[in-house]
């Protein structure tokens, strides 16, 4: 009787541990969703010191000291030096493609350490927004709205017994941003703020003449013209794809034809295109346009109607 228990008494411990080797990977499978909706916490963190020295690295380490778990995420720290307007912009092409929740960390701040401002943000999408008072909202808030606005002022989420005049964007920005990141009640940052300092941004306009606009920036190292003409805009004045047409920009009337891309052109030969925001943008084909015309922005540009 002994011989026959024996393999009977294995058989049925091997049964149990795979039946609780089934429930285990069961109870894996059905968490695993729970799971992959809990993301770490993520700041988009964007300035102007560019890479050179350790001001980045400086930065991102207060932010892990507060939360360890933190994904940051470079969105560029080479804006033009002390371009409030670049950093408007940056923003604004951006934040669509990060979810609610989201933390932007923002330091282009020319004027740190005066009496300007250091703000917490939340627009309408949910998106949180920590910077200087200086403008970088401007267009964001256009589009997305703004739900509120708190002053920076509480202390104890700051970095240092003595914050530095100079580096705001170590002692103030980046370990507010890290605790709001992490979940820390945002309203506990300061009081609340009502009205935020605005870039004047000119829209371009359309007449019975046709469009005047503005360049505004170039693209990155392409020397592409950015402007201010929406896609929308520029329809109004009757072109279509393959028409040319004769644009003046900064004093130049340059003749080009309105393509999809860059090689519909032959090399160095001007093209008007609609850009990857939504923008009529001028470019020449695996050149610069800027360097050709001597653009520095901004400056105005006028494009005719389509003659009939």
């Amino acid at each position: 009787m002994r011989e026959t228990s024996i393999p009977t008494r294995k058989s049925s411990v091997a049964a149990r541990l795979l039946s609780a080797l089934f429930l285990l990977t069961a109870l894996f499978i059905a968490a695993s969703p729970l799971l992959a909706q809990q993301p770490p916490p993520t700041v988009v963190f964007m300035t102007d010191f560019g890479i050179v020295d350790d001001s980045v690295a400086l930065c991102k380490g207060v932010m892990y000291g507060i939360a360890p778990n933190l994904r940051i995420v470079d969105l560029t720290h080479e804006v033009t030096p002390f371009s409030i307007r670049d950093g408007a912009r940056f923003l604004f092409g951006a934040t669509p493609y990060f979810p609610a929740g989201t933390v932007f960390v923002v330091v282009i701040d020319p004027t740190v350490g005066s009496a300007r401002k250091a703000v917490v943000v939340k627009s309408k999408r949910g998106q949180f927004f920590v910077l200087p008072d200086n403008g970088l909202m401007t267009m964001v808030e256009d589009r997305d709205g703004i739900e509120s606005i708190r002053e920076i002022t509480n202390s104890a989420w700051m970095v240092g017994a003595k914050i530095s005049s100079t580096f705001h964007g170590r002692d103030i920005f980046s370990p507010v941003g890290a605790h709001i990141a992490r979940g820390d009640d945002w309203t506990l940052v300061g009081p609340p703020f009502n009205l935020l300092v605005r870039l004047d941004l000119k829209p371009a306009t359309v007449d019975d003449n046709g469009l005047s606009g503005e360049v505004i920036a170039f693209d990155g190292p392409f020397g592409n013209l950015v402007t201010n003409i929406s896609a929308e805009d520029f329809f109004k004045l009757g072109y279509q794809r393959g028409d040319k047409l004769k644009v003046t920009i900064a004093g130049h009337e340059v003749e080009m034809p309105f393509v999809k891309t860059f090689s519909d052109v032959p090399l160095k030969e001007p093209l008007l295109y609609i850009d990857s925001r939504g923008r009529a943008s001028f470019a020449l084909n695996q050149a610069s346009f800027a360097a050709e015309y001597k653009i520095d922005p901004p400056q105005p540009i006028f494009i005719p109607r389509k003659a009939h």
